[in-house]
């Protein structure tokens, strides 16, 4: 009896100690999952928050280099649009420069304040306050790293060599363009009174200018043109040997020809080449370049061709050369030119005259 009363009490008790573990058991479980609970519901109040900081958009932030090399050509452009707009501002009278100057640097002024205040935001948002009298380390920051410095800003630094020398060509381009302007403005209307001049003269004769290559040879291919008028088809002679029949003229008659190439032509005191060697330097330019043809050649081409020769001019009374040679009673038997003297800028110009 003992020995089983000693066998239920031992069941018991060991019955006893399983219940209390078990209990103990599911309690610890059960407060390990309040707790996990609890940070869960704390993590989403911080991400709600803000607190947790946004990797993502961070990568999608500028560097800092990449930025000021932005920075750096934006105000390239700047100074390239500013060396164009006051190019384009000297032009004109002085009083159009003056009024036009002023507008181009207000212009720059307004734009070089506005890239300035956006560079200065962009620098803030990487941590580059302007704020406690940091402004001027952020101008110092981009100029030093983006290596150029901005004209026109409210420091009033001076511009470097390199912009001056710009901004001095641009001027002296603009200066001389306004020249070229104004020259072939001028040219243009000397011409326009010439032409109507001698429109004047040749309308009433029932003629008409034949316009000829303005390359130098316009002489002696005004002459060419001619000859093949009064041959009713080709020319005998090409500019070319024009040219060549004139020099060699002038070579057998230099004697009657000196005197008019030493006054055109003066030998300076100190030449060491004769007036001989002079002569026969000409003659050769005569018969083998582009020289443009004159009265000495005309005079030469008379005899040549035993031809009439009648220049007609809107800006000088008319000449006629090699009279011996003309035909009484034959109107077409005379070479016609016309001489321009502001037919274009590089020189004199002759062009043939035909009938209407």
């Amino acid at each position: 009896m003992l020995f089983l009363w000693l066998y239920h009490l031992t069941s018991f008790k060991n019955c006893l100690v399983s219940v209390s573990f078990s209990f103990y058991f599911h309690w610890l479980l059960s407060n390990r999952e309040q707790r996990r609970t609890m940070d869960d519901t704390e993590q989403i109040e911080d991400t709600s928050s803000g607190t947790v900081p946004d990797k993502a958009s961070q990568e999608n932030h500028e560097s800092r280099d990449e930025m000021l090399s932005r920075h750096r050509k934006e105000i390239s452009q700047l100074q390239n649009k500013e060396i164009e707009l006051k190019k384009a501002a000297a032009r004109g009278s002085k009083a159009e420069q003056k009024v036009k100057k002023k507008q181009v640097e207000e212009e720059i002024s307004q734009l070089s304040g506005k890239l300035k205040k956006k560079h200065a935001e962009e620098l803030a948002s990487l941590g580059f306050s302007n704020s406690n009298g940091n402004e001027k380390n952020i101008d110092n920051l981009v100029k030093a790293i983006a290596g150029v410095s901005m004209t026109a800003q409210s420091d009033h630094s001076k511009p470097s060599k390199s912009t001056r020398r710009k901004e001095k060509r641009a001027q002296q381009e603009a200066e001389r363009d306004r020249r070229i302007e104004e020259e072939q403005s001028n040219i243009v209307s000397d011409r326009m009174i010439e032409n109507e001049h001698l429109e004047k003269k040749l309308g009433p004769l029932g003629l008409t200018v034949n316009e000829i290559k303005p390359d130098g040879h316009c002489l002696y291919r005004a002459v060419e043109n001619q000859l093949a008028y009064l041959s009713g088809g080709s020319s005998p002679y090409n500019y070319q040997q024009l040219r060549e029949m004139v020099a060699a003229y002038m070579r057998d008659h230099s004697t009657d020809y000196m005197p008019f190439f030493l006054s055109d032509n003066g030998i300076e005191g100190n030449s060491n080449s004769s007036l001989a060697e002079r002569f026969e330097n000409y003659c050769k330019e005569v018969e083998s370049t582009a020289a443009w043809g004159g009265q000495l050649e005309l005079g030469a081409l008379t005899h040549c061709l035993k031809k009439h020769i009648m220049i007609f001019s809107g800006s000088f009374p008319d000449v006629e050369m090699g009279k011996e040679y003309k035909s009484e009673g034959v109107v077409e038997s005379s070479i016609r030119l016309s001489y321009h003297k502001h037919a274009f800028g590089l020189g004199e110009h002759y062009n043939s005259v035909v009938p209407v």
